[in-house]
């Protein structure tokens, strides 16, 4: 299911306080410099159009979030809904998120990390290009804090299936926590819309970074 066209973006919107580019941050990221406090600190993997980045920094004003997205134009839109919600704990970065998961991102900075519908990437020969691969998920519990949480959602029962099979061989994270079926209205993605209002299934799991690890550990 391909991506549907971007509405128009208000053009007396200033978006530059909500969006950077991967190579303008700073090795490494600090979420309190940027975001001027100390808070719960959120990191989505691939933010598409912003639905889920926009949502959580308006229902909880208490915690920081960034997004990251390859592709500039979704990148520049998320920036632009943010900006129409002036969301000042919330950051759109431009940018490989596989680069700034590895090179950016210092450990036990966040307390969430999003995964939500990436790429299956179909054919067996381009399964390597896909985002959640032993180097991604060994950065994901290495930033994440003890009893901090990945989240993963596809609509791909190959992809779940494998990803689970790859997050026990390779990470320490915990066995899947079970999800609750989210209500009939409630959305964490676009593209979870369109799968559920034509009745496709949505995998959905959740794993702990062990809270008994120190300091020492990734």
């Amino acid at each position: 299911m391909g991506r549907r066209a971007l509405s128009k973006i208000d053009p007396t919107l200033n978006v530059t306080p909500f969006l950077r580019k991967l190579d303008q941050l700073p090795t490494p990221f600090d979420p309190a410099e940027f975001f001027g406090r100390a808070a719960p600190l959120e990191l989505e993997m691939g933010s598409g159009k912003g639905w889920f980045l926009t949502q959580s920094a308006l229902r909880h004003p208490d915690r920081n979030f960034v997004g990251v997205e390859y592709a500039k134009k979704y990148a520049y839109f998320c920036a632009s809904r943010l900006a129409k919600f002036g969301l000042t704990n919330a950051l759109m970065i431009d940018g490989d998120g596989l680069r700034l998961f590895h090179e950016f991102y210092p450990a036990r900075i966040a307390d969430r990390v999003h995964v939500y519908f990436p790429d299956p990437w179909w054919k067996k020969r381009h399964r390597k290009r896909r985002v959640l691969n032993e180097s991604f998920l060994q950065d994901a519990f290495r930033v994440l804090k003890p009893a901090g949480r990945l989240v993963f959602w596809t609509d791909v029962q190959e992809y779940f299936d494998t990803s689970l099979e790859l997050i026990a061989a390779t990470t320490q994270f915990s066995l899947p926590i079970p999800v609750e079926e989210p209500g009939p209205e409630e959305f964490r993605t676009h593209f979870e819309r369109r799968k559920r209002m034509i009745g496709e299934t949505i995998y959905r799991a959740e794993f702990e970074k062990p809270k008994s690890l120190g300091d020492e550990a990734t």
